[in-house]
Order: structure tokens, then sequence, then C-alpha cells
């Protein structure tokens, strides 16, 4: 069994949810909220520490005809960073199938939820193995 966290990067805020490769269900964890860079990656280190996560599942937005735009490059940086940094496994979902779930929920939603919609979107297309 390994544990998987899942990101919704945003400039803002950062949506981070957890799940696990035997039971394949996301749940929400928590939203960063730091203000600078470097007080994000410090909580994403902590999170790193506490869950140890073997991998890490970062949604990727794309324009609906599968284009990319400033999101997308800034969302594969930050993918890129987070192995960077701590060594995990990084793998990038296409978010375009989660957006009819977000956008019926918008008004509700919140970006851990976001995060664990693209996770569970990971285990239930890509982590079968």
């Amino acid at each position: 069994m390994e544990t998987v966290l899942g990101f919704d990067f945003g400039l803002k805020r950062i949506g981070v949810a957890i799940g696990n490769t035997l039971l394949r269900q996301a749940q929400p964890l928590t939203v960063i909220t730091a203000a600078t860079n470097d007080a994000k990656f410090s909580e994403i280190a902590a999170l790193m520490r506490e869950w140890q996560p073997a991998r890490c599942v970062v949604g990727l937005p794309l324009h609906p005809d599968g284009a990319e735009h400033e999101m997308t490059v800034r969302c594969r940086r930050f993918a890129n960073q987070l192995h960077g940094r701590y060594g995990v496994d990084t793998v990038l979902v296409d978010e375009r199938y989660s957006s009819a779930v977000i956008a019926q929920r918008r008004g509700e939603l919140i970006d851990a939820e976001a995060a664990a919609i693209i996770l569970q979107q990971y285990f239930n297309e890509y982590g079968k193995s």
C-alpha cells in the first residue's frame, strides 16, 4: 500500500487531498494559503514528512480542445518542483474530465475537494497498477 497526495494548484491556494493505493479513495486533506512560494513549499514539506507519499498527483488544466494555457505551464512547473524538491514520483492528470463535477459544485467547492476529485480520477483511470 502506498500513500498518494493530490494537488489542485492555484496561484492563491493549493488544494491537497490524500488517498492510498489499497482503498483507492481520495479524501480532501487541507488547503495551503501561504503568501509566498517559500511558505507554500514549507507547508508542503511538512505534509511530505507527515504522510511520506510514494507519489503526488497534480491536476493539469487544459483548454477543452487540449491546448495548453498559462496555468498549464504553471502546473507543470509545480509538479516538477515537487519531484525535484522531494524526490517523489509526480503524475499529471488531465483535469478537463473533472471540470463537469467541479462546475456543478462550484458554489460549495473548496480547493481540497477539487484536489480529491483530481486524485480520485487518478485512482479510477491511471492508478490500476
